[in-house]
């Protein structure tokens, strides 16, 4: 190892020393000696030419390497200065983006809060944290019902199986603030659905107002023997859901009619690999977007609830299934392509639906191997037997099978124990508070060890910042997803 290096050291200078030493003897024989061969003045002479025009050439290319060293240089000093511009300009943009959002959060007279679907606080605003008299440190990543009082957290309780299930929730009643003051409270619970129609969290809207404007007096004498009066007027999800899919020109039977005549269409998002070793390959989660979507009549993904409830996602999978291998078969994608379909619990259950995936791969010569299902934690945890079978007979097929939405808990670990996958993916209220939750960070590193143990690669799900990244590398995740990464685009981005 020693010896190039040190040629290398030395290389530049070896023409020139053959030069000074053919002048040097030159000059001996030339002055002092006269009997000398004219064979030795020869070759003396011929090697000091050819050291000379050895040393023009290592000149010249020095030259060359200088100007190329310098342009670049010139180049990588210009994005450098471009980079710092837009790094100042971002710097400022995010600290005026603060300062209008710290006015608006300490100016708007509703109380608005963020929780995850484990009740955490992931955000909330002046007037939340005031109504309870305490201080941010207080509500930030707490559970709900460890900083409310019993009554202002009955509402949510009694409703949040509706409100996960993807339902709307509007009540309005009578309750009193830390302080002691009564109020009618109207409250409204909005679903947070990802990009796949699956309920991450729920937003928190209240509205207090006075007794007196509201003209509640009445309300309060229907009930004497109440210590906290209350009028809940609850909206299910369906009836409110369906007002609003109505506003934006969709209803429950535009829903229906859409899946019977597939006007679906398909997108996809980037995984991207992250860890070192990762082999390189080209992976992306089959997602699906309807006309109304498309053209942002409704959120994406809030049709599902629609389809769920009208018992029609095993046709909507297939659909999609169909569809995905199809356009394999024409646009003929690279061999370590692999995209990911998710599954909903009532294909897992339908056991017909490995042999319709049998069929639709025959039929277009596409390779198994090219196919991920993926199957959530909580499908799997309430159909342990029906989700075992699916996995067996799809891997069987040659597809891939990932469990997704996975959490750190006894029975995701039972669950493994199990049902042979091969890729587990993070379920993402984990990985997007790895840097401020230690507790969330402890349960991604738990996950991963697993992973390495039984041999099964790990996706961060719910990616949405480079800090994220860097960390999920540092952990040794293999794969990412989510707005970190790359935007969901359809799939014709991909020809």
């Amino acid at each position: 190892m020693r010896k190039p290096v040190f040629f290398n050291a030395i290389k530049p200078y070896i023409s020139a020393s053959l030069a000074a030493l053919a002048i040097v003897l030159l000059i001996i024989v030339i002055h002092f000696i006269t009997s000398i061969d004219a064979e030795w003045i020869v070759g003396l002479w011929g090697t000091l030419i050819i050291s000379i025009f050895v040393m023009i050439s290592q000149i010249a290319q020095t030259i060359s390497q200088i100007d190329t060293l310098s342009k670049q240089l010139i180049a990588s000093k210009e994005r450098l200065t471009n980079e710092i511009k837009h790094r100042l300009w971002a710097e400022k943009t995010t600290s005026e983006s603060k300062i209008r959002l710290q006015v608006f959060d300490e100016n708007f007279p509703t109380l608005l809060a963020y929780f995850n679907v484990e009740q955490r606080c992931r955000y909330h605003n002046h007037a939340y944290r005031k109504w309870f008299g305490l201080n941010a440190n207080q509500i930030d990543g707490q559970f709900l019902h460890t900083f409310s009082s019993g009554s202002f957290y009955t509402s949510v309780k009694n409703c949040i199986k509706d409100i996960l299930a993807g339902e709307i929730v509007f009540n309005e009643r009578l309750q009193k603030s830390a302080k002691g003051q009564s109020f009618v409270l109207t409250e409204q619970f909005i679903p947070h659905f990802d990009s796949k129609g699956k309920v991450i969290g729920f937003y928190t809207q209240y509205t207090p107002r006075s007794p007196e404007k509201c003209k509640v007096a009445t309300l309060q004498n229907n009930t004497p023997n109440k210590t906290d009066n209350t009028r809940t007027s609850t909206i299910a999800s369906n009836k409110s859901q369906d007002k609003q899919a109505t506003n934006s020109g969709v209803s429950a039977s535009r829903i229906v009619r859409a899946i019977e005549g597939g006007e679906f269409s398909l997108y996809c998002q980037k995984i991207m690999p992250i860890k070192a070793n990762t082999e390189p390959c080209e992976m992306h989660e089959i997602l699906i977007r309807m006309t109304e979507e498309e053209s942002n009549l409704m959120p994406p993904g809030a049709f599902l609830p629609f389809v769920e409830k009208y018992k029609m996602m095993s046709r909507l999978d297939c659909w999609v299934v169909s569809h995905t291998v199809q356009w394999l078969s024409i646009h003929k994608a690279s061999p370590k392509s692999l995209f990911s379909i998710n599954v909903s619990k009532d294909t897992i259950k339908n056991t017909n639906f490995p042999a319709f995936v049998q069929e639709r791969l025959q039929k277009t010569k596409i390779s198994a191997n090219a196919i991920c299902f993926e199957i959530e934690e909580s499908d799997a945890l309430s159909n342990p037997a029906e989700a075992l079978r699916f996995a067996e007979k799809t891997r069987q097929l040659g597809c891939r099978v990932s469990l997704c939405s996975f959490k750190h808990n006894h029975d995701s670990l039972d669950l493994l124990k199990k049902i042979k996958v091969d890729f587990i993916k993070i379920d993402g209220s984990l990985v997007w508070n790895i840097l401020k939750d230690k507790e969330d960070l402890a349960k991604v590193i738990a996950i991963n060890r697993i992973a390495q143990t039984i041999k099964v690669q790990t996706i961060a799900e719910l990616v949405e910042t480079d800090d994220i990244i860097v960390k999920l590398r540092e952990l040794g995740i293999d794969f990412a997803q989510g707005f970190g990464v790359a935007n969901p685009q359809p799939l014709k981005v991909l020809e």
